[in-house]
């Protein structure tokens, strides 16, 4: 919560080149799989958070747009890439995955169906494994020093040390 009782999220790119903090409560959490939100998320789905009635403050850096119709434009890192937002007449929303908590964000509608992926909803049926189950086939695992940004907000990044 900020000082004013609203409830506080934050979160941003996996470089941690840009940075966002919402203040106020947050929208409707949905998943959508139409064909642009696929291309934009490069994957199943897109997962978003309408951040419409709350107050959206860019802290470090600013997305790079892409205007993916005449009516949308898409937020990403032009750094790192990782998707941001979706920005409409109607407002903006944000990535879930992009928040330092996504867990707490949890989507209850899904749009865009008529360009669902067949094999989707079997995806909670496969195998599962944890990363480092692969280390015996992966070695390099073992090493593994990731560089993305944390989970929270820095002063400074990248950190002074880091390569």
């Amino acid at each position: 919560m900020s000082l004013d009782n609203l409830p506080l999220y934050a979160g941003g790119c996996q470089c941690g080149a840009v940075r966002f903090r919402v203040e106020g409560a947050l929208g409707d959490a949905s998943v959508c799989h139409c064909r642009m939100c696929q291309k934009a998320a490069g994957n199943f789905y897109l997962p978003l958070v309408s951040v419409r009635g709350a107050k959206l403050t860019w802290t470090r850096g600013a997305p790079k747009k892409f205007r993916s119709s005449n009516y949308a434009s898409r937020g990403f890192c032009g750094d790192c890439g990782t998707p941001l937002s979706y920005e409409a007449p109607d407002g903006v929303a944000l990535a879930i995955a992009a928040f330092d908590k996504p867990e707490e964000i949890a989507p209850k509608m899904q749009w865009g169906t008529e360009a669902k992926l067949p094999y989707v909803d079997a995806v909670p049926g496969l195998p599962g494994e944890e990363t480092m189950a692969d280390i015996g086939e992966a070695p390099f695992l073992a090493d593994l020093v990731s560089y993305q940004h944390p989970d929270h907000d820095t002063d400074r990044w990248p950190p002074e040390d880091r390569p």
